[in-house]
């Protein structure tokens, strides 16, 4: 049987879960909007200012890195489903083609600063490895249903045209090459097309 001192702690300990809790959303949108303002590795400090928690809140936090990628990417999930969700467009190969670009760059210029934040951890973390194999089989199985006829295509061919709508591509447009974004969107697309002239 509860005693009396025992049913009081219950609400106290609630609280403290409910804290907790309040505090790790924080911490986890603080970081996504660092991050987003292009600081790939803020500090515990900037974390905790923008998250209005004390500086040992984030540290216990960041001990655990594994569940703090894990909270980031779920909320990130959240964003980006709808671009995988949408049925793909009807219309010929070249139209299809087209909107596939145009949803590629949407989705990379979403996830630009959180995938090259995760890329610097990447090798010292089994989750983000997890996860970033886990973006590349999508964007695959993503390829072939807006394209089908990739299905008859040959392997050289379809490697070409993952490699040409990748994110590591994009990503070197935009960075190493410094392309605007309708400028780069323009490069993968002329690629793409090209392409897709292979097809069977």
């Amino acid at each position: 049987m509860a005693t009396a001192t025992s049913r009081a702690l219950v609400p106290e300990a609630d609280g403290r879960v409910r804290r907790g809790q309040r505090s790790g959303r924080a911490i986890v949108d603080a970081l996504l909007a660092l991050i987003g303002e292009g600081m790939l590795e803020p500090t515990a400090s900037q974390v905790a200012e923008r998250a209005g928690v004390g500086v040992r809140t984030v540290f216990r936090r960041f001990s655990d890195t594994e569940a703090l990628f894990a909270g980031m990417a779920a909320r990130m999930q959240a964003r980006v489903v709808p671009l995988f969700v949408a049925r793909p467009r009807g219309g010929d190969l070249r139209h299809r083609t087209r909107a596939l670009v145009a949803q590629r760059a949407a989705l990379f210029e979403l996830i630009a600063p959180y995938k090259r934040a995760a890329n610097l951890k990447r090798w010292r973390s089994p989750f983000l490895r997890g996860d970033h194999a886990r973006l590349v089989r999508e964007l695959r199985a993503d390829l072939v249903r807006r394209l089908p006829e990739l299905r008859r295509a040959s392997a050289a061919v379809v490697d070409a045209l993952e490699l040409a709508t990748s994110f590591e591509a994009w990503d070197r447009l935009r960075v190493e090459q410094d392309l605007g974004r309708e400028r780069a969107r323009a490069v993968v697309l002329r690629m793409a097309l090209g392409l897709i002239e292979e097809l069977p």
